[in-house]
């Protein structure tokens, strides 16, 4: 057992004669470790752009509701007559009429 551990440790597994079949060991696990690796900041940039568009899905939608609340407002008809008098026009008094056409035979 301490035969085992001390040759672990100075590395003779790695120049004995059939150290072949470990360093092929070594280096498939060295490969499933980087693409791991890869893999996982893959997702992190996944992560972080998915967080950075719900923020600014969020923006675009305070946007979107505050633009409609001040169409909202102007669309008023007291809003309307306001600026119609600061331009100099008021609202007409006297209701309209219809006008009839009668068709000619």
């Amino acid at each position: 057992m301490k035969k085992n551990i001390y040759g672990l440790l100075r590395g003779t597994f790695l120049v004995s004669g059939d150290s072949v079949k470990n360093w092929r060991m070594i280096l498939f696990v060295s490969v499933l470790a980087i693409v791991m690796i890869a893999s996982s900041h893959s997702a992190d940039k996944k992560v972080y752009k998915i967080a950075r568009l719900k923020n600014e899905a969020k923006e675009l939608r305070s946007a979107f509701i505050d633009g409609r609340g001040r169409l909202m407002e102007l669309k008023k008809e007291s809003s309307i007559e306001i600026k119609m008098r600061e331009k100099g026009l008021r609202t007409s008094e006297v209701p309209p009429q219809k006008i009839k056409v009668k068709p000619q035979n």
